[in-house]
């Protein structure tokens, strides 16, 4: 059976909508038909390439004249003319350099972030091709593999940012470190080849930008990092990673937190065994632990993501974000999107400024592209390139590269196109009125929160997780906002907020992505809502309360049933559950970001797993605590999930197991 990324993400919605529809009162098989899908209104087209190109794609960069611009993890530079029309034309302008992976446009010239330097390409004799490389500022390199360089970002006076990867111990192959002096930094250089130290905190910072004139960038899940983000990044800032604290002595380091300030607050889990050797730090279930925010109070350099992009869901390596201009994608102009290169998908963000602090949320906006998506760039004609790659990366794609383009029709989806943070909850904006009776339903609501722990395991299970009681929603007349009220509001936490029963008013449409995780790094003040303002009718409430007679009559043939033979009940709970019984589990788990049943992704496929022949406990234990040392030739580790019931994971694993050859 094929199962690509697209057909799973399509499969859980599908799923959730269905669950929502037994909620509401709607017909499950009417939603689930006639609700429109993202790609209903965001189109993928492939951009014809040269035959034997081999565009793994490291940067994008559109000229004043529409020709867009193309640099490759393999070193060369394409100017692509006409690259919106049925056959562009790919000239070689650039090659020879060392693994491309930024690239910008800036008086003439592009400017390309090689490996260990930022090089200027100039075409002085006008024949298409470039004869002037030259370096603009070379920085220190060891030769570790991962030690990847992104950007120019362009700021506003004209300088550059570049990000610069950590490497990987030798030993402790599982911890990131800053080798030779910037590694784990980013820098601002000028046209003149001056460099001046901007911020650390970086693991693997693929994704640079400016947004608004401000510097941020996205990170990936891995060692201290509990899952990927988009942080904004002043100058002096500590992002996270201790691995760049190293130079934080050198006379030109904005920063001036040391590595012993943070282990003195942090352990960094270097323990030895009996033999001497380092012993990888994994997760530790019900312990004691402190999340990234709790460390403000002692290090006032130290930011936060501006919003967390929980890992599974919006991605599992972050990359490039940039900003939608006003004009583009409808209703969306003005917020930004993020490209992910492991799940091969864009997310959006709504962005706030609340005490001076931006926060905001994300929402998934478009999956399907055939690799991962690691740089974007708008075309003159409004459209979107998406340039993507996967060797030695993984990604949920099938191809190992790719250019291709993000259209849109013209249609308004509905879809939430914010949240805003208030006093008591949180106010959404919709694209589209909604029904009011749904809409003012507060069954039609939910809202958890959690965090990540800050900790040197790589990456983090969702921790502390406590529902928010929606306590009343108030709708606009014009059904185009709904506020509601909301129990428990914690700062700094992540907000899952869920609108399983709201409709659109004309055709009862249910929301493309119904789902948005908003990061509350602070609650603003105000005026809050009274209890006589809010409608607090609860249909499902309702419902319970009609159907508690029922459930009372039937009680006495649920305890008959109880006492059939316990061979019968062994058997139904041992069998091997089928797809369609699992699929609504592996969706909402997020399983199906990394793993496919019978081919490779981000991670093993499962007909792979079950070949190990492990029981169904063992699943059950390698899902909550993962060893990665298990499958040595993924890039990406899994991360721990405790969070899977033990009810859930058995069935799933019995699932898994059946797919092995012996039981099929």
């Amino acid at each position: 059976m094929k199962y690509t990324h697209r057909k799973s993400y399509r499969h859980a919605a599908l799923s959730f909508l269905l669950t929502a529809a037994s909620v509401t009162g709607f017909s499950a098989s009417a939603v689930a038909q006639e609700s429109p899908m993202e790609e209903d209104y965001f189109r993928i087209m492939n951009v014809s390439s040269p035959e034997g190109a081999m565009l793994e794609v490291g940067g994008l960069t559109v000229l004043p004249s529409g020709d867009l611009g193309v640099s490759t993890r393999r070193g060369d530079v394409y100017i692509v003319e006409n690259p919106t029309s049925e056959r562009p034309y790919f000239r070689k302008f650039a090659s020879g350099l060392h693994e491309i992976l930024g690239l910008a446009y800036k008086d003439g010239g592009l400017y390309a972030a090689q490996r260990g330097e930022l090089t200027k390409l100039v075409d002085t004799d006008m024949d298409g091709k470039a004869d002037k490389y030259k370096t603009v500022y070379a920085w220190p390199i060891s030769g570790h593999y991962h030690e990847y360089s992104f950007g120019p970002k362009i700021a506003p006076d004209g300088d550059f940012f570049v990000t610069g990867n950590v490497a990987f111990g030798d030993e402790e192959w599982w911890r990131g470190e800053s080798r030779v002096p910037w590694r784990g930094w980013t820098m601002k250089i000028s046209e003149d080849g001056k460099m001046q130290p901007w911020a650390t905190g970086m693991r693997s910072p693929a994704g640079p930008g400016i947004i608004d004139g401000e510097f941020f960038y996205t990170d990936n899940q891995g060692d201290w990092m509990g899952s990927g983000g988009l942080w904004h990044v002043p100058k002096g800032s500590f992002t996270g990673h201790p691995a760049g604290l190293r130079w934080t002595d050198m006379p030109n380091s904005p920063v001036k937190l040391k590595t012993e300030e943070l282990y003195a607050k942090v352990d960094p889990r270097q323990v030895k065994d009996e033999n001497g050797r380092y012993i990888k730090p994994e997760n530790v279930v019900d312990e004691e632990f402190v999340s990234l925010y709790e460390m403000k109070k002692f290090f006032p350099e130290l930011r936060t993501p501006a919003v967390w992009l929980p890992h599974g869901i919006l991605g599992i390596s972050n990359s490039e974000p940039v900003k939608i201009p006003e004009d583009n994608f409808g209703p969306f102009g003005g917020q930004v999107l993020i490209g992910d290169q492991g799940m091969s998908l864009i997310s959006r963000v709504f962005l706030e400024k609340v005490n001076g602090e931006y926060q905001g949320a994300a929402f998934l906006f478009r999956t399907g592209f055939q690799s991962g998506v690691l740089r974007m760039a708008w075309a003159q004609d409004g459209s979107l390139f998406v340039g993507e790659t996967n060797r030695g990366w993984g990604s949920a794609g099938d191809a190992n590269y790719g250019l291709q383009r993000l259209v849109w029709n013209g249609r308004t989806p509905f879809e939430m196109r914010a949240v805003r943070a208030m006093p008591d909850g949180f106010e959404i904006e919709f694209t589209k009125p909604v029904d009011k009776k749904t809409a003012e339903d507060v069954s039609s609501y939910s809202v958890t929160s959690f965090i990540y722990k800050y900790h040197p395991v790589y990456g983090s299970p969702p921790v502390n997780t406590e529902e928010n009681p929606v306590k009343g929603v108030k709708v606009s007349e014009d059904g185009m906002r709904a506020r509601i009220v909301v129990d428990n509001l914690r700062p700094y936490y992540i907000h899952n907020i869920t609108l399983s029963g709201v409709r659109e008013r004309d055709n009862s449409h249910s929301l493309v992505h119904p789902t948005a995780y908003y990061t509350l790094n602070n609650i603003p003040k105000g005026e809050k809502l009274s209890l006589s303002e809010l409608s607090t009718k609860n249909a499902a409430s309702s419902k319970a309360k009609a159907t508690a007679g029922a459930s009372t009559q039937k009680a006495a043939a649920k305890a008959s049933a109880a006492a059939k033979p316990a061979a019968k009940k062994t058997a139904a709970k041992t069998a091997a559950p089928t797809y369609d019984e699992v699929k609504g589990l592996l969706a909402k788990y997020t399983c199906l970001a990394c793993h496919n049943p019978d081919k490779r992704q981000v991670g093993p496929a499962y007909v792979d797993v079950a070949k190990r022949g492990y029981t169904p406990e063992r699943i059950v234990e390698l899902i909550h605590n993962p060893e990665p040392k298990n499958w040595p030739d993924y890039a990406t580790e899994m991360p721990p999930m405790p969070q899977v019931p033990k009810e859930d994971a058995l069935k799933i694993a019995r699932w898994i197991n059946s797919l092995a050859p012996a039981a099929k």
